[in-house]
């Protein structure tokens, strides 16, 4: 089973902006990436300027700052 390597977007502690509205987070909103997870399936917990922290969000719903 031939399986393709994960495009890591994002680096720990790298600022982002939300690019879809998230629950308690607008679209456009700062933040940091405090964390990055998974292998196949990368996913970040993202503290974000208005005090929400959101986890298991992927480059669709990021962007860089």
């Amino acid at each position: 089973m031939a399986t393709e390597s994960p495009v890591d977007t994002f680096k720990a502690r790298q600022k982002v902006v939300a690019s879809v509205d998230l629950p308690g987070v607008p679209a456009g909103t700062r933040g940091k990436v405090m964390m990055r997870t998974g292998f196949r399936w990368i996913r970040y917990r993202v503290r974000f300027d208005n005090g929400v922290e959101v986890p298991w969000l992927d480059e669709r719903h990021l962007s860089a700052s």
